[in-house]
């Protein structure tokens, strides 16, 4: 047996890529998902939600100061961080319902690396011309035209970055207040210093490393494949209908004398057209997204000379078995595994729906001070020590009561509020606010527990009669 030595590149340079203009149905989907999308991330940070006096008015709103996220009528605390777990969830199983479905949809239509290269690329054809124009400029060389030209597409390229990178900020700050200040250099440095990142990153993502970000940098094309199945539809040259290969003219003479003759005509075109220049008839490959463009090529190349269109379609290998063997092509988007995704998205999100309308806008936590975890005093009794943080998620002012269930003859006493242990504290908490108490609980001699016990602390709002309760311990001494 001999070896044989396979010497090669770890890593292949980049080909530039001149995909060309196309019409068709997945190329008017693209536009308008681009337009949708581009739209909400653009302007969404100017819309404005009416939250009361003393609230911000943006309807969305990451407020790191006041470590609170506003979402229209939804209003997340720091404490409520498994609301994002949620969407996580539910974003996961969304991205695993669309593979199941039809391979890489996320790739080829909704993914930011995509969108925002596909706006680069119709701002290099608006400026350069098409596919065939930019070749031949590329050829031959530099110019004071060519110079003008490449000026005029860094400088929009630049503007499209600059604008993502700035609206980007915009959600963590009053939008328009923000703009004015960033006109007129007064905005704090760090808004300055994340939008030069956004801004560089997104020009050179979509502007120069392109298809390179989906072949070599993203894990998501070598994730979904072990996702997927033989029903899931893809982007797929249909090789028993196309094959052999040939000229318009020689598949016509190769008909007339009884030979067979593919539909497909050799022209290249869903090569010229693909975002990633992939050749789709090589079969599927880690650089196709499943944008569908080279679909609409084919379909537009099949109608000039007369053939069926659907060379190239969201298809799946099954089918193209069953034609081969005279049978009709069969699909089923509906399967265990698309059905397990859906029920537990909906599941997910009913959590979360119930979630948000039983919570109430009354919270406390406790933390069980570690450092003594008790104080043995002079009478005999025992002392432990607690910080109790209370949370009023109403956007008006209201005083509560504070009481400790489960340890029978149980006092409290806190710095600043009251006079002496008493069975209960009351205490104020401003609007939309949370306040922090250090709060010692103190157990007489004669009823000092003689193991560790569960302490039950609860807040009330004696004017609504909301209420809310955390649970810790109270510690005794141990012998």
């Amino acid at each position: 047996m001999t070896e044989t030595n396979i010497e090669g590149p770890l890593y292949a340079p980049r080909k530039k890529v001149y995909p060309q203009a196309v019409h068709g149905r997945f190329r008017r989907i693209k536009w308008t998902l681009l337009a949708i999308t581009l739209s909400i991330y653009y302007f969404t940070p100017f819309l404005r939600w009416d939250r009361g006096p003393g609230l911000p008015d943006q309807a969305v709103l990451i407020d790191i100061p006041a470590r609170r996220f506003y979402f229209f009528f939804i209003e997340l605390w720091p404490q409520e961080v498994y609301y994002f777990t949620g969407l996580l969830i539910m974003a996961a199983l969304a991205l695993f319902l669309m593979n199941a479905l039809a391979g890489r949809l996320w790739c080829g239509y909704l993914c930011p690396q995509t969108v925002w290269t596909d706006l680069f690329y119709a701002v290099e054809r608006f400026v350069e011309g098409d596919r065939r124009d930019r070749i031949q400029k590329d050829q031959h060389g530099f110019t004071a035209r060519r110079a003008g030209e490449l000026a005029a597409k860094h400088f929009i390229w630049l503007m499209i970055a600059w604008w993502t990178g700035g609206a980007w900020v915009l959600y963590f700050a009053d939008a328009p207040t923000l703009v004015k200040e960033l006109v007129t250099f007064q905005a704090p440095m760090v808004a300055y210093v994340w939008i030069g990142i956004l801004t560089f990153t997104t020009y050179t993502l979509a502007g120069f490393m392109r298809e390179q970000v989906c072949i070599y940098m993203c894990p998501w094309p070598r994730i979904q494949a072990a996702l997927t199945d033989e029903w899931a539809l893809n982007v797929t040259y249909r090789v028993d209908r196309g094959e052999p290969r040939m000229s318009v003219k020689k598949a016509e003479l190769a008909r007339q004398h009884g030979e067979r003759a593919g539909d497909c005509v050799d022209c290249h075109q869903c090569v010229n057209v693909c975002p990633t220049g992939v050749d789709i008839r090589e079969g599927l490959q880690l650089g196709c997204v499943q944008c569908g463009l080279c679909i609409d090529a084919c379909a537009n190349v099949m109608q000039q000379v007369g053939r069926p269109t659907g060379l190239i379609a969201y298809d799946t290998d099954i089918n193209g078995q069953r034609r081969l063997e005279g049978k009709p092509p069969l699909y089923r988007p509906i399967r265990a595994r698309t059905i397990m995704y859906s029920a537990m998205i909906v599941l997910t999100g009913a959590v979360m729906v119930y979630a948000l309308a039983t919570r109430g806008a009354l919270d406390l936590n406790v933390l069980h001070e570690r450092n003594p975890l008790f104080v043995a005093l002079s009478d005999g009794g025992v002392r432990n020590d607690y910080t109790v943080r209370l949370l009023n998620k109403r956007p008006t002012a209201r005083s509560v009561t504070i009481s400790v269930l489960g340890v029978p003859g149980a006092t409290m006493q806190t710095p600043g509020v009251g006079v002496g242990a008493a069975e209960q504290i009351s205490v104020e908490v401003g609007q939309d606010q949370s306040r922090e108490l250090r709060i010692s609980v103190q157990v007489p001699a004669n009823l000092v527990p003689a193991k560790p016990v569960a302490i039950t602390f609860e807040v009330k709002d004696p004017a609504t009669g909301e209420t809310a309760t955390a649970t810790d311990h109270f510690v005794p001494p141990t012998n």
